[in-house]
């Protein structure tokens, strides 16, 4: 029978037992049924209560331990990362072999790149005898990227994949502004007559020097209007033009309207854009040779075939389209240059651009102050004569 142990003499102040004097507890004791106590509190019931309830406290039943073989920092950032993507292992594997951008996004194929096993990892997977039940989440997580050939390689083809769209209309953006402000550029009439305008005033200020009959002038200066002023000091050569051009010939006082976007076109390094084609045409090889890799892999890469060949067959006509187009905004850069008589090698396109942009600016800045001027005297000249007006009438 199951033992009760009852509280000695030795109490302590937290015991919440009363002792009573022996004589009362003699008055108050009943009678006991030791067959229905032994039924309720025998050693056999208890312990089948036991089983029933699961381990007591105590028992030296213990529970299995997670085995963890991965560095723990990388396993804990791994099962974070697991837990933004909130779906079964398999189900990330169906989405990944069948390029499914509905289900993974980029940043997501990203981070599964970035905790792929190692050889190391997978070398140690590999040699574990143990339960594999029994291991981490992170290693259950490679255990299954381990079941597809050259996984790495397939993600970041799934990375190329959902970024492709975006970075090719970004490509063919960025080149189509070039286009567009070297042919603006070279067609605005208006752009033409003002070059021949400033190049006949620098004539005439160089007048009786050598360099008075000068048949053209470097493009850098065009940043030197503003800064070349009159003797009262009260306008620059800039001032000067613009006021010229009001006077005599005030179509040509709005022709930055021609150069649309030749703003945006003096942001964009051609550096950068070659480096841009040069990555989309190598990711392009790269999706080229896993697809002739995959050929081996068997039916697990059955859809990702599919998938990746309908991809293929698209991407490629877009790439062309795009050699195509970098090859004449190549062209057309150096041309910018050679029509304002420079040489593209001294005076590449994105300075010619900076110089434009620059001299625009000054241009409009100028024009608008002359007409605040003009218009601050055409107040000033009605004032007085409303005011002469005023004294003749007194008189």
């Amino acid at each position: 029978m199951r033992r009760f142990n009852m509280v000695g003499t030795h109490l302590t102040q937290r015991t919440l037992i009363v002792l009573l004097p022996l004589k009362i507890l003699n008055l108050l004791a009943p009678d006991i049924d030791m067959s229905e106590l032994e039924t309720l509190f025998s050693t056999a019931v208890a312990t089948n209560a036991s089983v029933k309830g699961g381990t007591k406290r105590g028992s030296a039943i213990s529970k299995p331990e997670i085995v963890h073989l991965v560095d723990m920092r990388r396993a804990n950032n791994c099962e974070i990362m697991l837990t933004k993507i909130k779906m079964p292992l398999p189900d990330m594997i169906s989405a990944i072999l069948a390029l499914d951008t509905s289900v993974l996004d980029n940043d997501q194929v990203e981070n599964l790149i970035k905790f792929c096993p190692t050889n190391e990892e997978i070398e140690m997977l590999k040699n574990y005898n143990g339960n594999k039940e029994m291991l981490g989440k992170c290693e259950q997580f490679f255990l299954e990227l381990m079941k597809v050939p050259r996984v790495e390689s397939k993600l970041r083809v799934f990375a190329f994949r959902i970024a492709f769209s975006t970075q090719a209309d970004e490509l063919r953006t960025n080149l189509t502004t070039i286009n567009d402000a070297t042919k603006e550029v070279k067609e605005s009439l208006k752009l033409r007559q003002i070059m021949q305008t400033i190049l006949t005033l620098g004539n005439a200020l160089n007048q009786g020097t050598a360099r008075g009959s000068a048949v053209g002038f470097r493009l850098d200066s065009l940043l030197k209007l503003s800064d070349t002023r009159a003797r009262n000091n009260k306008m620059t050569l800039m001032h000067y033009l613009c006021k010229l051009l009001a006077e005599k010939l005030p179509e040509l006082l709005d022709f930055d309207k021609d150069l649309i976007h030749l703003e945006a076109a003096s942001k964009i390094q051609l550096k950068l854009l070659a480096e841009e084609m040069q990555a989309i045409n190598k990711g392009l090889e790269k999706v080229e040779q896993e697809l002739a890799a995959s050929v081996n892999d068997g039916a697990i890469s059955v859809g990702f075939r599919k998938a990746l060949t309908s991809f293929l067959d698209s991407a490629e006509a877009v790439v062309r389209s795009l050699i195509s187009l970098y090859s004449e905004v190549g062209r057309n850069a150096d041309s910018l240059a050679q029509y304002f008589g420079e040489d593209p090698a001294r005076c590449p396109f994105e300075q010619v651009t900076s110089i434009l942009v620059i001299f625009v600016n000054m241009f409009k800045k100028s024009r608008d102050e002359n007409a605040r001027t003009v218009e601050a005297e055409k107040k000033k000249m009605e004032k007085e004569k409303a005011s002469m007006s005023t004294i003749k009438g007194s008189e």
